[in-house]
């Protein structure tokens, strides 16, 4: 009978790293399937680019280990690397070479060469959309562009699995969608997927699964309809406000304390409020406002998210 079973293409067990007496990662244990998207989830700071250069072997853990295509990477550190592709969330790449000279230093680094080495070059130009620019300087390279020239890069030795630690940072929205697809194709042709962000729309859109990850701690993993889960019926109530107003904290304990109110956050120009009913919530919710000279531009209403869900785990929204 065939086995069904998913099988594993990282494991991570127990990954700790310390810098000096504080845990920048916290035993982490996670494992990704072969052909999943699995995304890690978390705010600026919490650990993300840590457990990513451990598990690529640039950082040794302090305690813990992790296995990729079955191999350690403490001990064959080497075999573990040719599984690996890494995109960086620095753009590594020279700036007075060309996109095609930019492709074909890197592969030389996997040891790759010659009439193999410039063909694979081409064929990765060609899926990065890049072809008619690896010609010019990566100097000329859009930002967007350079981020995709980066992906190439670390797709060249076909890697069982393809790091992305926030491949989108900082690049304009028709390269980040650009960038979005393209790791979309290659897991449809099978490419497994490590992907860190703190957008919480990328990992809804991307992800098989989703670790959420803060202060160097695992605090959940599941599919989006495992996790929202965790939410139960809760509805989501954001009020808008002007980015530049004003909103003292006994209106945020006031907020709370309203009947049917679960948590409540602010984040940039919105007062974030999970709720049993939203539409029972909201002339009391805006009734309050009001008494602290508190200005609601608009009022949206959404089912749970993965936003949510952190908000409920941690009792501050993502981007705090």
């Amino acid at each position: 009978m065939k086995d069904n079973k998913p099988q594993p293409i990282l494991e991570a067990e127990n990954l700790v790293r310390m810098y000096g007496k504080f845990p920048a990662v916290d035993q982490i244990s996670f494992a990704i399937n072969k052909g999943e998207i699995f995304s890690l989830l978390g705010p600026n700071g919490a650990g993300k680019t840590t457990t990513i250069s451990m598990l690529s072997t640039l950082l040794k853990p302090t305690d813990g280990t992790a296995r990729i295509a079955g191999v350690d990477i403490l001990t064959n550190s080497a075999g573990a690397r040719k599984a690996i592709g890494v995109v960086p969330q620095d753009i590594a790449l020279y700036n007075d070479l060309t996109g095609l000279e930019n492709l074909q230093f890197w592969g030389s680094m996997y040891n790759l060469g010659g009439k193999d080495l410039h063909i694979r070059a081409e064929e990765i130009l060609d899926r990065i959309g890049l072809s008619d620019k690896k010609n010019q300087r990566v100097r000329t390279y859009s930002g967007g562009m350079k981020r995709r020239l980066n992906i190439g890069a670390g797709l060249l030795h076909r890697p069982s699995i393809l790091f992305m630690d926030e491949p989108t940072v900082g690049i304009d929205p028709q390269s980040r969608r650009m960038i979005l697809d393209l790791v979309k194709e290659l897991n449809r042709d099978g490419m497994s997927v490590l992907y860190t962000t703190h957008y919480m729309e990328e990992a809804q859109e991307l992800s098989h699964r989703v670790g959420i990850i803060d202060h160097g701690k695992m605090i959940a993993i599941g599919t989006q309809d495992e996790l929202t889960a965790l939410v139960g019926e809760d509805e989501i109530l954001r009020l808008h406000t002007l980015d530049s107003q004003v909103i003292e904290q006994s209106c945020l304990d006031e907020l709370a304390a309203l009947s049917g109110v679960h948590s409540v956050s602010r984040i940039d120009g919105q007062i974030i409020l999970n709720v049993a009913n939203a539409e029972t919530s909201i002339a009391d919710a805006i009734a309050v406002a009001n008494t602290h000279q508190v200005k609601i531009t608009s009022v949206d209403i959404e089912e749970p998210n993965l936003e949510a869900v952190f908000l409920h785990l941690t009792g501050r929204a993502l981007r705090d």
